[in-house]
């Protein structure tokens, strides 16, 4: 059975393009994103790693560290990210992990044989700073994540551990919230001083209370 919602995301040590990675002790007391990409010299990873470095202050923010992963080795990552630097206009500044042995893709369930036998899927991780799980999800080898997207949901995962809302569909970090139905309309007063908008009775918005 693979990984869910809510485990606890698997420790491992590893060597990376920037050395030996222990993971847990890697994250800190902060926020992860782990995500895995087919294989080195493919042109969609080249478009995808390029653009996490680009957007590496965004999850500084955030408290968010990146870690990357494929199943070829340290020195084929180290040719490759030349190549990532030149295409792509930038310089990849976070970890590619090696798993030449698949034994992280093995204990995050990377490897879908009935898509491919032998290399990864694009699986995305997000962990909380309590290495708990709190996305996952999976995309095929031929399409491109939207890093904006998993941004956005950081945005959300970390609001929504903090305050008694859930995010509307489509939110965008400053937006409206949602006040989450177990919190009555007494203790609502409490919570959120600005108050909110009645749609229905379980449908109450409110603006973004930390901001």
């Amino acid at each position: 059975m693979g990984l869910r919602l809510g485990d606890t995301a698997p420790d491992f040590t590893a060597d990376s393009s920037e050395g030996k990675i222990e993971f847990h002790k890697y994250l800190g007391d902060g926020w992860g994103v782990l995500f895995s990409h087919p294989a080195d010299f493919t042109p969609v990873c080249t478009t995808e790693l390029g653009r996490v470095a680009k957007l590496k202050s965004e999850f500084e923010k955030r408290n968010v560290k990146v870690i990357a992963l494929s199943v070829d080795g340290v020195d084929s990552h180290k040719e490759w990210i030349k190549d990532i630097n030149e295409t792509q206009n930038t310089h990849v500044n976070y970890p590619i992990l090696a798993d030449k042995d698949k034994n992280i893709s093995t204990l995050y369930d990377m490897i879908h044989p009935n898509a491919d036998t032998t290399h990864t899927v694009r699986s995305v991780f997000v962990i909380g700073s309590d290495k708990k799980i709190k996305l996952i999800i999976t995309y095929p080898a031929s399409t491109g994540r939207n890093f904006d997207e998993i941004l956005r949901v950081i945005d959300s995962l970390q609001l929504t551990a903090n305050h008694s809302v859930a995010t509307p569909v489509d939110w965008k970090d400053g937006e409206d919230v949602v006040i989450v139905p177990s919190v009555s309309d007494e203790d609502a007063k409490k919570k959120f001083p600005k108050g909110w908008k009645p749609v229905k009775p379980y449908l109450r918005l409110t603006p973004q209370p930390n901001k």
